[in-house]
């Protein structure tokens, strides 16, 4: 979620293609969350692993995200996180998937997320681990981007959230949404610009930068000098991509 919701209105236009619920991971969030009457789901994008229910709130400031919602709560909010139109602990639980990092002030944010919910379960990225992703090899201006800069970790969400468990998330070899590091074992598919359109670390990227880095990407699997730095990641059926679940609230 950005602090007007239209950076999605450029990169997140064809999101729902590539951006598919995985369903092992939607394990992991909806045991994170566990019972709970009301959920609101902040920077609720496609609602991708939001849980099902009538007493489910989207919030979601972008348009073209919300045109995209197909089989998801019909309660949806036009608004920010930093500014939320909603009494204290009205929801039992507040849900971030994959937002904070487009958060324009996430200490602020996260407290209004604290301040509206008596729970709260957070789906980041660490960034000390996920900037030690290979794909940064191919693309390192990526890692001067905002969204990877100012990208909020444990620290952030324990400033600010009462956070009582981190779990880490595995990315399982064949995940189906493509989100940062999904590909970590399919190289070839950062070389696809449908796929990098559904990912900000690259979608946000001049085109040129992205066009240079995929074709040194394809020239490194053709030669194999991928496979021979890199390939032991096809053996793995889980990788440590540096997602993790935070719970916090009592």
């Amino acid at each position: 979620m950005t602090s007007d919701g239209m950076v999605y209105e450029t990169i997140g236009l064809t999101y729902s293609a590539t951006r598919r619920e995985d369903p092992r991971i939607a394990a992991h969030i909806h045991a994170a969350i566990g019972e709970a009457a009301s959920i609101v789901n902040l920077g609720a994008g496609t609602g991708s692993y939001e849980p099902a229910g009538p007493n489910v709130v989207a919030v979601e400031p972008s348009p073209a995200m919300v045109a995209q919602r197909h089989g998801r709560s019909p309660l949806v909010v036009r608004a920010v996180g930093t500014a939320l139109p909603f009494p204290d602990r009205s929801f039992d639980v507040a849900l971030a998937v994959l937002t904070l990092h487009h958060w324009a002030d996430v200490d602020r944010g996260l407290r209004e997320m604290r301040r509206v919910s008596r729970r709260q379960v957070v789906f980041y990225f660490e960034p000390l681990r996920t900037h030690r992703f290979w794909g940064l090899e191919y693309f390192p201006e990526a890692a001067d981007l905002a969204v990877e800069v100012h990208a909020p970790g444990e620290t952030e969400l324990r400033r600010a959230l009462e956070v009582r468990e981190i779990r880490p998330v595995l990315v399982p070899k064949d995940c189906v949404d493509g989100f940062g590091a999904a590909f970590w074992a399919r190289p070839e598919a950062y070389t696809d610009p449908t796929v990098q359109a559904g990912m900000s670390w690259l979608a946000l990227l001049p085109p040129e930068v992205r066009q240079r880095g995929a074709a040194q990407l394809a020239r490194d699997l053709a030669s194999g000098e991928w496979d021979r730095r890199f390939g032991h990641l096809r053996l793995l059926a889980e990788f440590d991509g540096g997602y993790r679940i935070a719970i916090s609230g009592g």
